[in-house]
């Protein structure tokens, strides 16, 4: 059983930046799939993008593409969402996620909120 932690998150001016931290527990994540998540107040959840156990990353969402970056560090069993340039539309609650062995994300943390004032 993964258990995943979300921090990082807090209150930012436009323009600023912000990186987000998801601690895995349980076992090693290092052979995961991970993902992060973001879901705005009264929209749908959005895949914002992920990372291969190899390191490689895609940030899947237009909206955030040259501004968001994903990275993982295996010794910390940790993955990371970097965040620049922020706009008060990435306003969110974001989560990250894990899968291995199949296409769907198995494990979820609660999230952690960023607002981002503009």
């Amino acid at each position: 059983q993964v258990q995943l932690v979300e921090s990082g998150g807090g209150l930012v001016q436009a323009g600023g930046s912000l990186r987000l931290s998801c601690v895995a527990s349980g076992r090693t994540v290092s052979s995961d799939t991970m993902a992060w998540f973001r879901q705005a107040p009264g929209k749908e959840r959005e895949f914002v993008g992920s990372i291969r156990a190899s390191g490689a990353s895609t940030v899947a969402a237009d909206s955030v593409k040259g501004r968001f970056s994903i990275s993982r560090d295996n010794a910390k069993n940790t993955v990371y969402l970097q965040m620049n340039s922020l706009k008060p539309e990435d306003t969110a609650v974001y989560s990250c996620a894990g899968s291995f062995g199949t296409s769907r994300y198995t494990y979820w943390g609660q999230g952690t909120q960023v607002t981002v004032s503009s």
